[in-house]
């Protein structure tokens, strides 16, 4: 029995818990919304203290089987794609552990053929040694897919909806297994049950009416506290940004109400961190950052090799998931464009002047083997 099962009546026999955060997402003026975000950053300070986690996204691969509207990816854009080798893999994660991080996200296009459970199981096991906190964001698998990846050292899973509409989510996922809406819902328990300690879930915003996707997410959320209880919970609200294809956004989530719902999921759910990226303006993520925001990218890239330049001597072109002939690139598409292109050490002295206090590790295997 997953989330599935009860997603339905989730939403429409809204619990207390609900009822309230969809009350905060009414629309409400100036001074409410002061008021608000005075109550999220209040109820951060006392869940979190001043601290910051820092991760990056690290990209093995831009292939995919899946044809998605809106994601440049998508198996219908004529794209450079490439997927890394292990060591190629690595050099990028070495980068990026000179740049200062610790949590390194790895993310992938859906295609098992390049993106197999063996394959992950094998980047995990070779950047555990680099890396103490290595999370995964790619297809949804079985539990005892994800049993090895656990094994070899990935202890968190993020996986998110995209949109929580059903009657929306066949017309922007017109073919692959990414068609299948419970089986992605039910993503989260399945990778908690293999001994993911953290699960990160999220609605991709710019899909259908926000506000919807804002109580769904929410009713999520709820539901796995009380399932996925010994798990850490992340959510993510990231908006559309413009990517191959170039999908438009039927729903447009302005700065204003992305605020109000970042607030409205800070005061509902005060033990969850909240996750912004690099999707976002600098100027929205220094003003948004002390209001709620528990962790941040810096200086990402979305694209395969972005960091190193890895992978490049393997670029092809793909047209309908079909080589063609190229005369050639030098590096393979981005899954999205980025809005805040500060380098990490930018990013960290602007929280600094915040008053806020830059994380860049707060996990070791250690700390268990002390226990």
């Amino acid at each position: 029995m997953g989330f599935s099962n009860f997603f339905h009546q989730a939403i429409t026999s809204k619990s207390p818990t609900l009822r309230a955060f969809e009350s905060l997402l009414e629309p409400m003026n100036d001074a409410s919304l002061e008021s608000l975000a005075a109550r999220s950053a209040a109820v951060t300070r006392r869940h979190f203290g001043r601290t910051m986690r820092l991760f990056a996204p690290l990209y093995l691969s831009n292939e995919c089987i899946n044809s998605c509207a809106y994601c440049g990816f998508s198996r219908e854009n004529a794209i450079q794609r490439v997927t890394l080798e292990i060591e190629q893999v690595a050099a990028e994660a070495r980068h990026l552990t000179e740049e200062g991080f610790r949590n390194i996200l790895l993310v992938a296009g859906e295609h098992p053929k390049f993106v197999s459970g063996p394959y992950l199981e094998m980047c995990v096991a070779r950047l555990r040694p680099l890396v103490p906190a290595l999370s995964i964001e790619v297809a949804p698998m079985e539990t005892a897919d994800y049993l090895p990846i656990v094994r070899a050292g990935a202890e968190g899973l993020v996986v998110y909806q995209e949109t929580y509409h059903r009657e929306t989510y066949p017309k922007v996922h017109l073919a692959g297994p990414k068609k299948d809406f419970d089986w992605r819902l039910d993503c989260p328990e399945r990778g908690y049950d293999a001994g993911f300690r953290r699960l990160g879930v999220g609605a991709l915003f710019g899909l259908a009416d926000w506000r919807y996707e804002a109580v769904a997410l929410a009713a999520h959320l709820e539901y796995l506290q009380r399932v996925c209880w010994k798990a850490q919970l992340t959510v993510s609200m990231p908006r559309l940004r413009p990517a191959a294809g170039e999908f438009e956004p039927t729903h447009p989530l302005p700065d204003r109400e992305f605020i109000q719902l970042l607030c409205a999921l800070r005061v509902t759910f005060p033990g969850i961190g909240i996750v912004l990226s690099t999707r976002e303006p600098a100027s929205l993520r220094d003003l948004i950052a002390p209001l709620g925001v528990t962790m941040m990218s810096a200086g990402s890239h979305t694209e395969p090799g972005g960091y190193t330049g890895q992978g490049r001597e393997a670029l092809h072109l793909t047209v309908k998931g079909k080589i063609v002939p190229d005369s050639g690139a030098e590096a393979a598409t981005e899954q999205f464009s980025i809005s805040d292109d500060r380098n990490p050490r930018t990013v960290q002295s602007a929280l600094h002047r915040m008053g806020l206090e830059p994380v860049w590790k707060d996990w070791d295997e250690a700390i268990l083997s002390a226990v």
